[in-house]
């Protein structure tokens, strides 16, 4: 094999033609033959290139409405043949086959057409066929074949042919191999998650898992850790198809805390009232609704502003000057929010290292979609968590019943409490967290964290009392005792909501009572590990 392979005929055929007319100049302009099909020869053809049809090569028509036409001996064959090969080149020479240098392909957008809604017909008909097999053919035989399968290799291809004298590097060759399977990987994938869903199989004997790098990271949590970020190409509104308008580049923990915080405030629609959401860790730190975008954010920021140093802002609403000036006035590391006007925007252009991401929506917090964790020697798939629960399907265990002002605030409180790493304790009152209690091993220490917390931070705030004193708790999944509720109503709390489903409910309900406390069942549970 030698290193370097003169590239002399080429075969275009793709799906996606932006581009295509130049690179067919380009590599024409570099003496190379083009050999195409339908709509692609067609485009080249009427920029006035003299391009090969696939179907004069095979002697067969394209047909079966496309779906049969580079399938044959001559295209494979001119892929595949090893150049330093005698019998291979004898093989081609006897049946009239021309070697194929350069491959350039795109594959039918089935990715897309599934995104579009359209219906099972349809995505089979997306499917392509073709296209994965010439590119998997050239890609094995790299020592001799360029493959090229995305767009932005067109410019690097062309750059290679020009500082080789028109030939191409076997690394380079390997990249573009690289590369080429992990499309034709990518685009597998996409049709056989799409194929269990269709045909509602939960769990199909083996899943697949891809994505396209959107940025390597300078690290992962920690600098001795590689680390990158990949798209899913779900187009879901949130940190992997947000625009940065200014700031530092993303780090690992940023991605993470910033996908956690706008995935909660979500949950908050826009047209219900503007609402904020400050995130440490991947925990919130405050959650809050308000009259206005400043009023929230404040109200979000007075429940912890020790932890909220250093976090994670998320709006449900365009980010406005009054809210930008309260943001700026501590370290914030990122902001997130489905818009900024132009105010808002020169206001942040003086703290250049603050990061911006704009959206442009919410993401639906009610749609479903597939959680994938890794674990060794596998991972792990669930239902991504959309669980939501209405007022119409708690259950008053008690002897009180919630007033209105405890429901509101306890529908709150749970909502935020399905954010919050288990064990979840979630202390609300008038629509805004004064106490949370997260990720304790045990669920009363996480209620006595977040009271402990809500005191901490009434003594920074000049309070005599609590917040807690007054407000309503959520925890995640059940008390088991009735140590954490009691823990609860002695930090002031007057309503409880939880799934129930302990063993000991009876006890904890009888405990409830005696303490005067109203409590609901929600029969769902939120952990969240």
């Amino acid at each position: 094999m030698t290193d370097q392979i003169p590239v002399r005929r080429a075969l275009l055929s793709v799906s996606d033609k932006t581009g295509l007319v130049d690179l067919g100049r380009s590599l024409a302009a570099r003496g190379i033959d083009l050999l195409s099909t339908g709509g692609s020869a067609r485009a080249l053809r009427e920029a006035g290139l003299l391009v090969q049809d696939v179907s004069e090569v095979t002697g067969f028509p394209e047909m079966m409405d496309g779906r049969v036409k580079t399938l044959h001996p001559a295209v494979h064959g001119g892929l595949l043949a090893l150049r330093d090969n005698p019998e291979h080149l004898s093989a081609m020479e006897a049946h009239n086959i021309g070697p194929i240098d350069l491959l350039v392909v795109n594959l039918y957008p089935f990715e897309e057409t599934v995104a579009g809604g359209a219906d099972y017909d349809a995505c089979i008909e997306n499917i392509d066929i073709g296209g994965p097999a010439m590119i998997r053919a050239a890609a094995k035989n790299h020592a001799f074949v360029n493959v090229v399968v995305d767009l932005q290799d067109y410019e690097p291809l062309l750059a290679e042919m020009d500082a080789n004298h028109g030939r191409t590097r076997y690394a380079f060759r390997q990249q573009l191999a690289l590369t080429a399977y992990a499309r034709t990987a990518a685009y597998d994938a996409a049709v056989s998650t799409w194929m269990a869903g269709a045909l509602e199989q939960p769990a199909p004997r083996r899943r697949a898992v891809a994505g396209t790098l959107a940025q390597p990271l300078r690290y992962g949590e920690n600098p001795h850790q590689g680390a990158a970020f990949y798209t899913d190409g779900s187009n879901r509104a949130g940190v992997a198809t947000a625009k940065q308008l200014q700031g530092k580049e993303l780090s690992y923990n940023n991605i993470n805390d910033t996908d956690a915080a706008f995935e909660l405030v979500a949950e908050f629609a826009a047209d219900d009232g503007p609402a904020c959401a400050i995130i440490k860790h991947a925990n919130p730190c405050g959650v809050a609704r308000g009259d206005t975008m400043l009023d929230a954010y404040r109200r979000a920021y007075d429940c912890d502003r020790t932890s909220a140093f250093g976090g994670i802002v998320a709006l449900n609403r365009p980010l406005d000057a009054q809210t930008a000036e309260e943001i700026t006035s501590i370290f914030t590391e990122v902001v997130i929010a489905p818009g900024a006007d132009e105010e808002a925007r020169e206001i942040f252009a003086r703290k250049k290292n603050l990061r911006l991401l704009t959206t442009e929506g919410l993401p639906d917090p009610r749609a479903g979609a597939l959680s994938v964790r890794q674990v060794a020697g596998g991972f792990l798939v669930q239902d991504r968590d959309n669980g939501h629960v209405t007022r119409d399907a708690l259950k008053t265990v008690t002897k009180r019943a919630p007033t209105e002002r405890e429901l509101e605030d306890l529908l709150f409180a749970w909502t935020v409490a399905k954010h919050v790493k288990s064990n979840a304790i979630v202390y609300a009152r008038q629509g805004t967290t004064v106490g949370i209690g997260a990720g304790q091993m045990s669920r009363v220490d996480s209620t006595r964290i977040a009271a402990r917390k809500s005191r901490d931070m009434a003594e920074a705030l000049g309070l005599v009392k609590p917040l807690t004193l007054g407000s309503v708790v959520a925890s995640d999944a059940f008390f088991p005792f009735a140590d954490g509720l009691l823990t609860a109503a002695e930090a002031g709390a007057t309503a409880v909501i939880q799934p129930g489903g302990s063993m000991r409910d009876e006890e904890v309900i009888a405990a409830a009572d005696e303490a005067g406390l109203a409590m609901v069942f929600t029969a769902m549970r939120h952990f969240r590990h």
